[in-house]
């Protein structure tokens, strides 16, 4: 599997109104896309997703969304053509997937897994 790129860091943050603020102020991205979830933000080359904690479980289940204090709580999204093709691969390497590949309501098929250290990365197929 050859990624194509680093598409989306989503952040889980627990007040989204502050941290919001906090990036728009420091680096006055555009808006991609917000609900009530969240917002993600356009940086060159890629984008920030600022996920409420509430929404970040369905995400990275099994695993659970650390606090604050817990240490870092990043998923890095690799964009990749095909989602299944890419999760055999990484199976086939012996990688363990926390789930996926699942059909996402927002248009992507994604499959989640952590690495040594416990950071959480997905795999992201557009799907339409």
């Amino acid at each position: 599997m050859l990624p194509t790129a680093i598409e989306v860091v989503t952040l889980f943050v627990e007040d989204l109104g502050s941290t919001r603020r906090f990036y728009e102020e420091v680096f006055a991205p555009n808006v991609l896309l917000e609900d009530e979830a969240g917002v993600v933000l356009q940086f060159a080359g890629m984008a920030v997703n600022l996920l409420r904690i509430n929404d970040a479980p369905e995400l990275v289940t099994p695993k659970q969304v650390g606090k604050p204090q817990d240490g870092p709580r990043v998923m890095f999204t690799v964009k990749v053509e095909d989602c299944r093709t890419a999760h055999a691969e990484l199976v086939a390497k012996g990688v363990a997937f926390l789930n996926g590949p699942i059909d996402r309501p927002w248009g992507r098929r994604t499959a989640a897994f952590a690495d040594p250290s416990g950071n959480v990365w997905e795999i992201a197929q557009e799907i339409g």
